[in-house]
């Protein structure tokens, strides 16, 4: 896992950089939700592009000598590279799975893509 704090501005809207990574990774978002999930986004971009080019990262700084200005506000962003690379790979496992004989019936009378449905649900549980 990876930590880099993101500064926060609220204007209109929520822009987002990364003090330490600055200017390279940067953001925003018209709520605080949406800004945080961009700056996961953003953040993951850049250090995922950054391993690919075998780019020098700067390293997390503690978040007590970052300076902010007296409108903006730090929040950590966490980002699993192995995770996330993962997710950009997008390769596929089989599952084996047991549900109910009824359910099997109707989701192949309904030619219910059952993979589709169970990956869908899982992001859904899982926030991914």
């Amino acid at each position: 896992m990876t930590i880099y704090f993101a500064k926060l501005h609220k204007n209109n809207q929520y822009e987002v950089t990364f003090p330490d990574l600055e200017p390279y990774a940067a953001t925003y978002g018209d709520n605080l939700k949406e800004a945080i999930k961009n700056a996961h986004d953003a953040l993951t971009g850049y250090l995922l592009t950054s391993e690919d080019y075998h780019e020098k990262v700067n390293k997390p700084s503690d978040p007590s000598k970052l300076k902010i200005g007296k409108n903006d506000f730090l929040t950590p962003v966490q980002v699993d590279l192995k995770l996330e690379r993962e997710k950009e790979q997008n390769k596929l496992v089989k599952k084996s799975v047991t549900i109910p004989a009824f359910l099997n019936d109707l989701g192949k009378d309904h030619k219910i893509n059952f993979s589709a449905v169970l990956t869908e649900a899982l992001k859904k549980e899982l926030n991914a």
